[in-house]
């Protein structure tokens, strides 16, 4: 990697130190994850000499190696801001399938299963799920433009990962300003929230394309719409290009604001072995196939695929050390079940 050449692509996003119980039973206990990495490692399946830039903020307690290691994916992590304290960054998961999550009481999950409680888990508290964002306070892991190393500013194409709303704000008109032509963003649920509905306009005029999952969008529309078709129109209606409706295991929902067309796209059927981080690799590979073609219905087949190789394995990194050719085989196979709405 060379440190003084721009990337091409930066994602801004957060790290973890993930603790997590597979379906299967078998726990991941502290290892390296967050949505920055894993939407990153979802464009590197397309373009492995990409050296996606990465932009996040960790406490000084967030091991080096994991950074250091980052690199030897190709990843530019120079825009990994280590803070002077300690920021307790740890996330708890356990999955009994591809599309179930509970993130409450490890000390019962482990004890369920029979498997000793990790000391370095104790004191875990799971995100309130309910809370909504601060519209006033930033967080520690909120970034700021000044996260963002100049050099970073001259690439042409940015996702941001699940953040705060404060962050999601401001970044996508600091990338505009420095001239990118492609902005994709995923939303945190802190403000998928009816409460939130008028800030929408501001928040996702000129993306290309917003991408939230299909429970954070009925969250949005409760007590105005549960059709997910007029979720998506609504939302392209405030200047939005593509709306695009994760579903899990349901595949995805595409809504074309310039062409007015709907398209479904199934899940690729993958073996589940650890369902991480699937949706923000989709976001990666969605932000490669958009770059590669300028078509969005193939920039979801290529999410599709990129997050078909990463729940088939476990952590990050899996996806990049993929067979050569299996993201293109599968890619092939997909086309033809597409379907027009």
């Amino acid at each position: 990697m060379n440190d003084g050449q721009a990337p091409r692509c930066i994602f801004a996003g957060q790290l973890t130190r993930e603790y997590v119980i597979l379906p299967s039973g078998k726990s991941l206990l502290d290892v390296p994850g967050g949505n920055v990495i894993y939407s990153a490692a979802g464009l590197t399946v397309w373009e492995p000499d990409s050296c996606p830039g990465l932009v996040a903020r960790v406490g000084e307690d967030y091991p080096q190696e994991w950074i250091e290691s980052y690199k030897n994916y190709g990843f530019d992590v120079s825009g990994i801001r280590v803070l002077p304290e300690a920021i307790d960054l740890r996330s708890f998961n356990v999955y009994s399938g591809r599309v179930y999550r509970s993130t409450e009481d490890p000390v019962a999950h482990f004890a369920r299963l029979g498997l000793p409680f990790p000391k370095s888990l104790l004191g875990y508290r799971p995100p309130a799920a309910t809370t909504p964002d601060s519209r006033t306070q930033l967080k520690a892991t909120s970034l700021r433009q000044i996260d963002i190393p100049p050099r970073f500013l001259e690439a042409t194409a940015a996702h941001l990962c699940p953040l705060d709303y404060l962050t999601h704000s401001l970044l996508p008109a600091v990338f505009r300003q420095a001239g990118f032509t492609t902005i994709t963003l995923d939303p945190s649920r802190g403000y998928m929230n009816p409460i939130y509905w008028n800030d929408f306009p501001s928040l996702i005029t000129g993306l290309t394309a917003f991408l939230p999952s299909e429970d954070e969008i009925r969250s949005l529309f409760i007590g105005r719409s549960s059709d997910p078709w007029e979720m998506t129109e609504a939302l392209a209606a405030f200047g939005c290009e593509f709306i695009v409706i994760k579903r899990g295991e349901g595949g995805q929902l595409l809504y074309d604001s310039a062409t007015r067309s709907r398209w479904e796209i199934p899940a690729y059927p993958a073996r589940v072995l650890d369902p991480s981080g699937a949706g923000d690799a989709f976001c990666g590979g969605f932000l490669a196939g958009y770059r590669k073609t300028y078509d969005p219905l193939m920039a979801v087949l290529y999410g599709n695929i990129a997050s078909s190789l990463v729940i088939e394995g476990q952590g990050a990194f899996y996806a990049v050390e993929a067979l050569p050719g299996l993201a293109n085989a599968r890619l092939d196979a997909l086309k033809g079940n597409v379907r027009k709405v």
